[in-house]
């Protein structure tokens, strides 16, 4: 398939990229940017009049429900909802049931993602097996089958010096171990520890959880310095998951001023909410990890403006509505937000006064920092338009809003803290490996073939 796309606004957060260009497309790999052949002849010419043309945006955490959780969603869903919401390359978490802890499950997952032709998924394998914490996985095998990486979701290691041959095994192959900061005895309530927790009687989790959890995990990634000739004597490279707080994040802050190969996310949610937002025991935003006090949402979003925090993610987990309807701690924590991911981050960049190309950087060149090191050649050119790269691509209407209905969003999932909210920015066309994978364009069906 050949695909022209015309007119429109080509911004590329990679290379710094904003002009007015046309984008030729073939044998699922860009060949052209700006000049086009004219031997090109295509097969389809999409029309981006108003719109820009950005690279397809890489999501680092979002939770499929399969295997073993369809009740909650299904593959199809949650693929049609990324590539709706403009991301074309995904990052799934390993707490899936049965747990991705052996090759044949990993490879299972992306042959059944693979038939889909949507967005590429990146599955994380276990760090353990059953993330019990007590014995690592076979982490060569998981990675032959194809996971870029290393963790336990939700779970967190008890026995330290588990973790710590974990970061001694990951140094000497190079492989990122990606952990959510959070000790397992202090982060077992259900919202923020503070006044509003107290006043409603919900149990906390301090921002101590967070903490504890980061000082322990540098001091071991400190010890494994020197000991992974992949690793050229750095040590393991470490990604946090979803940073909560101030404190937590001016640990990381120092942890990279110092050399340590560490990077992390924010999710939209702990970006744009706070424990307040909660209401009346509103089950929608009961999350993982919980949402805190103005003072950490706000460290958040300029931790994200200055480079601090490496990438913004949707932190997408569908939940049933059968497990949303419950008290508020006993509800399933999670919510729907794949769809939102691109509207919360121009959101946020407006909000800030930043531009545009800002709010893409995290949602493309960040992640893709995170994911290079563990992507093959012709993969790392995800997260940017580069001519011979692959042709992942989002255009969208920099102009639109729309508000946020739960009964209109793809994913089977139609939970979401941020119902009723205005959003900018609506995307219109998704291509992954050259194939239009998603399009909403009015005159869709009227484009030329």
């Amino acid at each position: 398939m050949k695909i022209l796309i015309q007119n429109g606004r080509v911004m590329d957060p990679m290379t710094g990229r904003d002009e007015m260009a046309d984008v030729a497309i073939a044998a699922g790999r860009i060949i052209a940017i700006g000049q086009i052949s004219p031997d090109f002849h295509p097969n389809r010419t999409l029309d981006a009049s108003g719109c820009v043309v950005a690279p397809g945006l890489i999501d680092l955490a979002l939770r499929l429900r399969e295997p073993g959780q369809e009740h909650a969603a299904m593959l199809e869903s949650e693929m049609a909802a990324a590539v709706a919401g403009g991301v074309t390359s995904l990052v799934c978490p390993p707490d899936t049931d049965p747990v991705l802890d052996e090759p044949g499950l990993v490879d299972m997952l992306k042959f059944r993602a693979e038939k889909l032709h949507q967005a590429r998924v990146f599955p994380l394998g276990a760090l353990t097996r059953g993330l019990q914490g007590e014995v690592l996985t076979e982490m060569v095998e998981l990675t032959d089958s194809g996971c870029v990486g290393f963790g336990q979701a939700e779970v967190p290691i008890v026995n330290t010096q588990v973790l710590q041959r974990a970061l001694q095994y990951a140094a000497t192959f190079g492989y990122t171990v990606w952990l959510r900061p959070q000790d397992f005895y202090m982060g077992k309530g259900v919202a923020a520890s503070g006044s509003l927790a107290t006043r409603m009687g919900l149990s906390g989790v301090p921002v101590l959880a967070e903490t504890i959890a980061l000082h322990t995990l540098f001091e071991l990634m400190r010890a494994a310095q020197g000991k992974g000739k992949a690793n050229e004597g750095k040590g393991a490279r470490v990604h946090l998951c979803r940073l909560s707080s101030a404190a937590g994040l001016e640990l990381v802050r120092q942890a990279k001023a110092e050399g340590l190969p560490v990077s992390c996310d924010v999710s939209v949610h702990n970006l744009h909410l706070t424990d307040v937002d909660m209401g009346y025991y509103d089950s929608r935003f009961r999350l993982q990890p919980p949402l805190r006090q103005q003072r950490d949402r706000d460290a958040l979003r300029a931790g994200l403006a200055d480079g601090s925090i490496d990438a913004l993610v949707s932190d997408h987990n569908p939940v049933s509505a059968d497990a949303k309807i419950l008290p508020f701690a006993e509800a399933e924590p999670g919510a729907t937000a794949v769809e939102l991911l691109l509207g919360l981050a121009c959101k946020w960049a407006q909000q800030e006064g930043l531009g545009l190309m800002q709010a893409l950087g995290v949602l493309t060149r960040g992640p893709q920092s995170v994911l290079g090191h563990s992507l093959g050649t012709l993969q790392a050119s995800l997260g940017q338009l580069a001519v011979g790269g692959q042709a992942d691509l989002c255009i969208f209407d920099p102009n639109a809003s729309w508000r946020v209905e739960p009964a209109a969003l793809l994913s089977q999932g139609h939970h979401t803290p941020f119902e009723g909210h205005e959003l900018p920015v609506r995307v219109r066309t998704t291509l992954v490996g050259g194939q239009i994978a998603h399009d909403s364009a009015p005159n869709a069906a009227a484009a030329k073939v």
